[in-house]
């Protein structure tokens, strides 16, 4: 350790003396053509007691990646490793991964860099640049690079690689599901020419590369090294983020996980007994949760106006905040995360996705598909502010088509998600709840807040001359003229005792928990493709925009049950 220490006291000290690195400027441009790409597998094995150490290598990948993908490399600049990766630590996202030392492989924070190294090394060298200092493993791995001279080892600070390119060009280091990708491309007219290097290996006395012990190879279970030593776990695990809670999804939830998977939930609702988030915790490994964060989004809640762009993007705000969390607390053993849409592009876009496979609990319609959609009503209903008054920042909406893009599985019980999901869909069962009403009601009940995106507009030109009274169940944020010259009040107590039938010829509905609660009832439901429900009994569906088919609709209840009280029994 003493030696360790003066030697990184030395590098310090002649970093200092010489200035510093060249900054690598980061550029979200693809480049041009490719120069050089390395692709190399994420993991060996996915059983035995190296596990853990595997997870934590690909962990530490994923850190360090953020720090290099997009920079783009200046010609005759030096690049160094360490000047632009941290030290690794465990406050800085970094596990506990495979480290090579003293012929043996062992549990290290930041273990498993050497794979990046070995990556840029390789790249450098097909690309023809100026290899400036690499240090070559004194022992090999079975199946590794070393034999073939193209690995290069990294230990904080003083054991680094750096090379000057030859031309200025973009790097790209990213994991996919199962590989780690580098890549060179160049942001020149013209290139230099490839000169293929072939540095030094070290070998042993017989000639040879020397192999490196392993846990896995060396049979001694006794060693402190060892990872059954450091409690580390040997099996993988699905890590499940979510936020708002929605029956269907807690349903599967319940249904799909394992024991060693992880819950990532923004309140524990078996500790804390309060709150909306209402997700089972019972028979996870492990329930992580957020109550600072919750506190804080209940008191920035209170101030939000009811509609609006800055709404928008307060919410989003949160988003972020809460995947920020979850970002550092999904388990490096987890290969596996399933989580809730609002948090997805924010994920991608950190890095957390990387080197995993995932599904995605669909909370709404994609972004861009949304923006489509009210884009649709705008030019219905071009004399309205409340659809076009937001848009998402176009890198978010990116970030969310690319994840969604590469998702296993998109889970939703909404029937129009699932079409635009296709085969990836897993389609869910809309979870009813129990009914609670007995009554009697004869008029049409509007069941959401009177806004254009639900459909207002359609429903106050379709019943203009029928004699219909309307109830509206939801706030009103129109302006107090729109429903001149129509039979409206608010609905005072139960909505659902007044409804003959409930009209939402809506735009966008994500959650018709008020239509399935009319269903229930026994109450027929006049809607749209965009709320999201299976043909069934009870149910009209009529065009989103389409006034002239509502109309007809509405009036085919017209005298049977809109010309005064309808009474009818509901059970329990």
């Amino acid at each position: 350790m003493a030696k360790s220490n003066l030697l990184r006291l030395r590098r310090g000290l002649l970093e200092f003396r010489n200035g510093p690195k060249a900054s690598l400027v980061r550029s979200e441009e693809a480049g041009g053509p490719l120069i050089a790409e390395s692709r190399s597998l994420l993991y060996a094995s996915n059983a035995g007691v190296e596990f853990a150490l595997q997870a934590g290598k690909v962990q530490n990948l994923r850190v360090a990646a953020r720090y290099l993908d997009g920079r783009v490399l200046r010609s005759g600049e030096l690049f160094s490793f360490w000047a632009h990766v941290p030290r690794p630590s465990l406050s800085r996202g970094f596990a506990l991964g495979r480290e090579l030392r003293s012929g043996c492989v062992i549990p290290s924070v930041g273990g498993g860099l050497c794979q990046l190294s070995n990556a840029l090394f390789g790249v450098a060298l097909d690309a023809g640049w100026v290899i400036v200092e690499r240090h070559a493993h004194t022992r090999s791995v079975p199946g590794s690079i070393v034999e073939r001279g193209r690995d290069a080892t990294l230990f904080w600070n003083y054991v680094d690689l750096r090379f000057r390119p030859k031309e200025d060009c973009r790097l790209s280091v990213y994991l996919t599901q199962s590989e780690l990708r580098v890549e060179l491309r160049s942001i020149e007219a013209a290139r230099f020419p490839i000169v293929s290097l072939a540095p030094a290996v070290a070998l042993n006395e017989s000639g040879s590369v020397a192999e490196a012990e392993s846990c896995e190879t060396c049979g001694v279970s006794s060693c402190f090294r060892h990872p059954s030593a450091s409690g580390l776990v040997q099996q993988g695990s699905t890590a499940w983020l979510v936020d708002a809670w929605m029956p269907e999804h807690d349903a599967y939830m319940s249904g799909d996980r394992q024991a060693p998977d992880v819950l990532l939930t923004p309140l524990d609702r078996g500790r804390w007994r309060v709150g909306p988030y209402r997700w089972t915790g019972k028979g996870f490994a492990d329930v992580r949760s957020a109550p600072l964060f919750v506190v804080w989004r209940s008191l920035v809640s209170r101030r939000l106006s009811a509609q609006g762009a800055s709404r928008q993007r307060e919410l989003l705000r949160m988003d972020a905040a809460l995947a920020a969390i979850y970002a550092h607390r999904i388990p490096a053993t987890a290969l596996h995360v399933v989580v809730s849409q609002n948090l997805l592009p924010h994920l991608w876009r950190s890095g957390a996705l990387a080197g995993r496979s995932f599904d995605v609990l669909m909370t709404r319609l994609p972004l861009v598909e949304l923006e489509a959609q009210l884009d649709r009503a705008a030019g219905r209903w071009p004399e309205t502010p409340t659809l076009g008054d937001f848009r998402a920042d176009s890198e978010l909406v990116v970030a969310e088509t690319e994840a969604l893009g590469e998702a296993r599985h998109w889970i939703t019980p909404h029937t129009e998600i699932a079409k635009l999901g296709g085969e990836r869909s897993v389609l869910l069962e809309w979870q009813r709840g129990p009914v609670r009403v007995k009554g009697a009601g004869g008029r049409l009940v509007f069941p959401a807040s009177t806004l254009s995106r639900k459909g207002a507009r359609e429903l106050r030109e379709a019943v203009d001359g029928l004699g219909v009274e309307i109830s509206l169940a939801g706030a009103v944020i129109e302006d107090a003229e729109f429903w001149r010259g129509c039979d409206v009040r608010r609905t005072e107590g139960d909505w659902l005792a007044e409804a003959a039938i409930v009209v939402l010829p809506a735009w966008v509905e994500h959650q018709p928990r008020r239509l399935l609660a009319a269903l229930s009832a026994g109450v027929p439901v006049i809607c749209t493709r965009s709320c999201g429900l299976p043909p069934q009994a009870g149910l009209t569906i009529v065009p989103e925009g389409d006034c002239v088919a509502l109309r007809a609709a509405i009036s085919s209840f017209i005298p049977d049950r809109l010309s005064g009280p309808f009474t009818r029994e509901i059970s329990q």
